[in-house]
C-alpha cells in the first residue's frame, strides 16, 4: 500500500497542508461519499456554477441558472454540504453558497491517487 500523501496546501492565507492518507480504507470511503455526491448532473452543474463565482452563489441565484425548484436546488446543495464539498459563506447576508476549495482539492488528490 503507498504511503503517498496529499501536499496540496489547504489555506489561502497560510501554507497549511492535508497530510491525510490518499490511499487506504479511510481515503477509500472518503472518495466513494464525495463520488455519490457528484452522482447528478445537476449537482456536477452546481459546483461549477459555484467555482466560477468565488464570491458565493445564492439559492435563488441557483435555481435561476439551473430552472430547478427551490426545494430541489437545496435538496442538491445539502448532499454537496454533507460531502464537504460546498458551504455555506460566512460572510454573506444573503446565505450564498461556495466551494469549500480545501475539500476541493482534497477530492483532487484522492481522484489523482487512483
Amino acid at each position: 500500500m503507498s504511503t503517498r500523501r496529499d501536499a496540496e496546501p489547504i489555506g489561502d492565507a497560510e501554507e497549511v497542508f492535508d497530510t491525510r492518507p490518499v490511499e487506504g480504507p479511510e481515503a477509500d470511503r472518503e472518495l466513494a461519499k464525495v463520488g455519490k455526491a457528484l452522482g447528478h448532473v445537476a449537482r456536477v452543474h452546481i459546483l461549477r456554477l459555484l467555482r466560477r463565482n468565488e464570491q458565493g452563489v445564492t439559492v435563488l441565484e441557483l435555481v435561476q441558472a439551473l430552472g430547478l425548484a427551490q426545494s430541489t436546488v437545496s435538496e442538491h446543495l445539502r448532499v454537496l454540504r454533507e460531502a464537504r464539498l460546498v458551504m455555506a459563506d460566512p460572510q454573506s447576508r444573503k446565505g450564498a453558497q461556495r466551494v469549500d476549495v480545501h475539500h476541493l482539492r482534497r477530492l483532487k488528490a484522492l481522484v489523482g491517487s487512483l
